[in-house]
């Protein structure tokens, strides 16, 4: 990925998407530590996290994590999750947060050189398109290195490059259930 340092950077983090790429990984992105490596390297617009909550539960396992990036220089997205049965009857939580991401990345790409998409979901492929086509280069951040791999193949292709995640790891993550 090349990166300038008058690059006018923002980052895209699909919460859910990202988590279930650590996990599979078996590791914790430090996000601080992340977050001052590309502030070094680049002009750092705006650093997105988006994530569904669910409402009234007395403790969510994603709220501390919400609350420290929102203290720490992240603007973080969140919605209700939706509660759904399912055709066999199972009560399920539904959360995505497609929309929120394409709307913010599609206002902000004017202002934009450069933006970092954590998510390897196919369905931002045609975002990705339409980013690209205002100038503004895309790099996706996911990974190869789980079973199965997070990123679609079709995501990636669109992209102007990929990192992969297990890559940003050795500087940035630590083993899955260490502090912020």
């Amino acid at each position: 990925m090349s990166l300038y340092p008058t690059d006018r950077l923002a980052l895209f983090i699909d919460g859910a998407n990202l988590y279930s790429a650590t996990k599979a990984l078996n590791a914790d992105l430090d996000f601080r530590k992340m977050v001052d490596a590309f502030r070094d390297k680049a002009v750092l617009v705006r650093a997105y996290y988006y994530t569904a909550v669910t409402e009234g539960e007395e403790f969510s396992p994603v709220r501390p994590l919400v609350d420290w990036l929102g203290y720490n220089g992240f603007t973080v997205v969140t919605k209700p999750t939706k509660r759904f049965t399912d055709a066999q009857g199972h009560s399920r939580t539904k959360g995505n947060m497609d929309i929120e991401i394409a709307v913010d990345m599609l206002e902000l790409a004017p202002h934009l050189d450069h933006v970092l998409l954590f998510s390897g979901d196919g369905d931002f492929r045609r975002l990705v398109q339409a980013v690209q086509a205002k100038g503004v280069r895309v790099t996706v951040v996911s990974t190869l290195r789980s079973q199965p791999p997070m990123i679609s193949d079709d995501l990636r292709r669109q992209a102007d490059d990929f990192i992969d995640l297990a890559d940003l790891l050795q500087d940035y993550g630590r083993p899955r259930g260490g502090g912020q």
